[in-house]
């Protein structure tokens, strides 16, 4: 059986947090779509909450320390990735958007990417397109087309708690963005050529970092 990783980075502050249910949800539903397809999956889940510290540490001094250093090399040589955030003030969490300034801005090119949200209102599902979504693709990911916004009235009923049939449920959505998450992740490699994700370039020319005196 063909094997996978996919990493989930939920960024949720409280616990038990909505954010980290829907990232649950969505890797679930991941799984059991590569599962379909012979592919068996190895999960791996953090939570930011518990790497703040560390975050904050690399900021000020420009070093990762190896507990931080052993979960970004994880994160950035899965197959595929799910990165799920709450909206705070109309965009991503500070510890979102920390986490992905402490990488290497190379480390995630070509990674399949599907990206989450959640919030008290469905007023700032459009933070998934104006703030998420450019930031993947200026790392150079691969966004899945469908991302996917909770917000609290979604967990209100089997359904996904929407009345309005032009809109689909949260449940529809889950399984939209799994499905074409998994068809990328089904075709990448990125887990079998694992490199350094501070890795220099080829064509790095150390003279070029120095202006001429």
């Amino acid at each position: 059986m063909t094997e996978r990783t996919l990493a989930v980075i939920s960024a949720g502050l409280s616990q038990p947090s909505s954010t980290r249910l829907l990232a649950d949800k969505l890797a679930t539903a991941t799984v059991t779509r590569l599962a379909d397809e012979g592919v068996s999956t190895t999960v791996l889940t953090y939570e930011l909450r518990d790497y703040a510290q560390d975050i904050m540490n690399n900021m000020l001094t420009g070093f990762a320390n190896p507990r931080l250093e052993e979960m970004i090399e994880a994160v950035t040589a899965a197959d595929g990735l799910i990165a799920v955030t709450p909206i705070f003030t109309t965009s991503y969490s500070g510890l979102f958007k920390s986490f992905f300034d402490v990488i290497d801005n190379r480390s995630l090119t070509d990674q399949p990417v599907l990206i989450g949200a959640t919030a008290g209102t469905p007023r700032h599902s459009l933070a998934l397109d104006y703030a998420l979504r450019p930031m993947f693709t200026y790392l150079h990911s691969v966004v899945v087309p469908t991302s996917v916004f909770a917000a609290s009235e979604d967990w209100g009923s089997g359904d996904g708690g929407r009345v309005d049939s032009r809109v689909q449920t949260l449940p529809a959505r889950i399984e939209r963005a799994a499905g074409e998450l998994s068809a990328l992740v089904a075709r990448s490699d990125r887990s079998s050529r694992v490199r350094d994700p501070f890795e220099l370039p080829a064509d790095f020319n150390p003279a070029g970092m120095f202006p001429p005196r």
